[in-house]
């Protein structure tokens, strides 16, 4: 197996839990950086070994940092696009307040170098679904948008997203037959939704099995969960996902029974 390859899961003792090894890591070098909306910057990537880069729409890599007290911390974003025979990878960072990844987003700049390791993350297109339901708000554009734009053409999808404002709306190029509706809530990124959440609530479904794609703030996550899942939805037709919460860095919440 190749540095580079894919990662198993290792056999645990007797009675134990399956051990993952780590994730293969993939030096980087930034190329070039732009702004897609004011509070959305995109960050392009070159790296000798992205020709080996394998992953699913959706999926993110984990950026090591080390933090104002010397701590390796980690972050998590996911690819925007990735393209091997160029060994290239693209990443959108919202730079939404002060923080480590945003602060380092503001200010990177071509030729600086950083690792990360992947990729990560099960939120991925099910490719049995007779049509497609997306949400969440400007963290989850990269992976909605990467998975949308995956879909073969004739396959349908609705897409909720909410954003701080108008000038946050990115236009969208797929294939697919895609009805996006955007949402202002003109201000802060906060807790518990009421647009997407009505949104949600007031959905009706076409005709056939679709596939649900819960993600953002994990409260809102959960509520949209919750009520699919009292209209009638299997839990099989839902993939769950917190992006974020607040006084949580790092990470993702995967949104269950649990929660």
């Amino acid at each position: 197996m190749s540095e580079t390859a894919a990662p198993t899961v290792a056999q645990a003792p007797l009675g134990g839990r399956p051990v993952r090894p780590p994730l293969p890591t993939w030096p980087l070098t930034v190329v070039e950086t732009f702004d897609v909306t004011p509070r959305m910057k995109r960050i392009v990537f070159s790296g000798e070994t992205l020709a080996d880069f394998v992953w699913t729409p959706a999926q993110d890599v984990v950026f090591r940092m080390t933090d104002e007290t010397g701590e390796m911390v980690r972050r998590h974003y996911t690819v925007r696009l990735h393209d091997a025979a160029a060994k290239r990878m693209e990443i959108d960072f919202v730079l939404h307040g002060h923080g480590l990844a945003a602060d380092w987003a503001r200010a990177a700049k071509p030729g600086d170098e950083v690792i990360v390791a992947g990729p990560r993350g099960n939120t991925t297109i099910n490719k049995d679904a007779d049509w497609h339901l997306f949400t969440g708000d400007e963290t989850c554009i990269p992976g909605v948008f990467a998975m949308v734009q995956s879909l073969p053409a004739g396959a349908k999808a609705f897409v909720f997203l909410e954003v701080q404002d108008a000038g946050e709306e990115q236009p969208l190029d797929a294939e697919a037959d895609v009805t996006l509706t955007w949402f202002h809530r003109n201000g802060p990124p906060t807790p518990g939704s009421p647009d997407l959440i009505a949104a949600f609530a007031d959905f009706v479904p076409p005709d056939g099995r679709g596939h649900a794609y819960v993600i953002g703030e994990t409260s809102t996550v959960q509520t949209q969960r919750r009520g699919l899942i009292a209209k009638g939805w299997d839990k099989s037709q839902i993939s769950a996902e917190g992006y974020w919460r607040p006084g949580r860095l790092g990470g993702h919440d995967h949104v269950r029974d649990d929660h």
